[in-house]
This record gives structure tokens, C-alpha cells and sequence, in this order.
């Protein structure tokens, strides 16, 4: 029997099995419009290769964890999504998390001691299984180009992960991650609504940075990756709106954004 990945799941992933010809020799996967495991999901983990895009739709922002993680913040309460409907479809044009696409897949170890990383998928997900329909993974007991396509996204989503956790790790050095706050005072509610529970980059900070860490996060690319996160959070309130209109704002005045990852 092969080997299990760890327990720990992430986000979306209720089983990992390591995907194998001898075991999945015909299975396919299946695309689709919907996705319901990402119609309840309200903070989405980004990488910075994302953020010029996702910027100009959803508020960017850190969870409060450790390690920090970048959240793409589809909604501002636990099972919000304004971007879909009930069963996954975008309501309009989004920007879809690169997380959010490579379900149900996934790079693991199988081992904590492997040095490899295998190709994973998730078992209870209806997008892989021996249908009808659907792009076949194996040609025989090879990797099909649809499969070759999956484990490049993959790797290439890896690699993006390491690019990102170097990014938090200098935005820490230098001390720039701060907790946020966002109040949201609408015109009918006696009680602004407030908003905890995650992190951004501390502005006064970044604006006292002297030249020598300006000409260096300049140098290496993340300078515009700050801004890019600065300029989203505008969208907070955008989010606050869609969820007023759409009928998902809690009753209570005080709310946690729930963001770590």
C-alpha cells in the first residue's frame, strides 16, 4: 500500500493520496465551472507572484500566525466569498488564486524526512476518478501531457511558495508587520463594524525606511510588492459593501477576520 502524506491537511483538502500509475492508471480529471470548496472560503493563501493581479480585486493582507502567510481576502467573515455563488461560480470577472486552481493537487512529502516532494491529489474531490470524461493522466504507466501540465503548475506554484516565504522574511526583519484594524461605519448601523485578526505593513515604517533599505527593496523586487499590498487595502471596504448588498453582515459590531492560514 503506498504511502500516506501527513495528516496536517491544508485549506480544501480533506485526503492526500500519492498519485501513481500502477494505482490510477484510469483515472482523469474532470474540469469544471464550479468549485464549492472555494464558495466558503473567505482568505485564500497568495503568493507574491500574484499580487500585481490580485491587488485590483481583493484586499491583500498577512495572517497572524507564525509563519505570516499572504491571504487574499475574499470575504471579511468565516464562510463569506462575495466573488462566487453558492456553488463555486465566479460572479463576475475575478482573479482566481493560484491556490484556489491547483485543487485538487498538491506537492508533498511523504515522509517529514523525504527529500522529494510527491504529487498528491485529494481523493474526495469529484474532479479526479475512473470516468468516462474528462483528460486521461496516464498513457500507459507514463504521465500524460495533461498530467505533465499539473505537475508543472505544481512545481512552478512551489517554487512561487518559496519566492513568497523570502519576501515575509524581509518584510520581518525589518520589523514592517504590524496587527490591523479596520473600522467600517455604515450609515444605518448604530456601531461600526471592526475588523481584527490579521496583518499589514506598518506605512509610517515603510515611509521612514532610510535610502540604503529603500535602494535594496527596490533592488530586489519588493518594493513593489508593498505597494501593491498597501493600494489593495482599500478594497476592505469594497469587500464590506458586497457583503452588505449580497445579505452576509454579521449582527455584531466587533469581527475578527479569521486569517490564518
Amino acid at each position: 500500500m503506498a504511502t500516506q502524506p501527513p495528516a496536517n491537511l491544508p485549506l480544501f483538502y480533506n485526503e492526500l493520496q500519492p498519485l501513481s500509475s500502477s494505482l490510477h492508471g484510469k483515472y482523469r480529471h474532470r474540469s469544471r465551472e464550479t468549485a464549492p470548496y472555494f464558495a466558503t472560503a473567505h482568505a485564500i493563501p497568495l503568493t507574491t507572484d500574484e499580487f500585481i493581479h490580485a491587488q485590483r480585486h481583493m484586499p491583500i493582507v498577512f495572517s497572524s500566525g507564525e509563519p505570516a502567510v499572504p491571504l487574499a481576502l475574499t470575504g471579511l467573515n468565516e464562510g463569506v466569498n462575495v466573488f462566487v455563488d453558492e456553488e463555486g461560480k465566479p460572479n463576475g470577472q475575478i482573479y482566481v488564486p493560484a491556490y484556489v486552481r491547483r485543487y485538487p493537487y498538491l506537492l508533498a512529502r511523504l515522509q517529514p524526512d523525504a527529500q522529494e516532494l510527491s504529487l498528491c491529489f485529494d481523493p474526495s474531490s469529484d474532479l479526479v476518478g475512473e470516468y468516462k470524461d474528462g483528460d486521461a493522466l496516464f498513457d500507459g504507466d507514463k504521465p500524460s501531457e495533461q498530467l505533465n501540465t499539473i505537475l508543472k503548475f505544481c512545481e512552478d506554484f512551489e517554487i512561487a511558495g518559496q519566492r513568497t516565504s523570502a519576501f515575509v522574511k524581509e518584510l520581518q526583519d525589518m520589523d514592517l508587520l504590524i496587527d490591523g484594524e479596520v473600522s467600517i461605519q455604515p450609515a444605518e448601523a448604530p456601531q461600526p463594524f471592526v475588523y481584527r485578526g490579521f496583518r499589514i505593513v506598518d506605512e509610517q515604517k515603510f515611509r521612514d525606511l532610510n535610502g540604503d533599505q529603500l535602494r535594496k527593496i527596490s533592488q530586489n523586487g519588493i518594493l513593489p510588492l508593498i505597494t501593491a499590498h498597501l493600494f489593495s487595502l482599500s478594497l476592505i471596504r469594497d469587500i464590506f459593501g458586497r457583503q452588505m448588498a449580497q445579505g452576509k453582515v454579521p449582527t455584531q459590531s466587533v469581527q475578527p477576520v479569521p486569517a490564518d492560514a
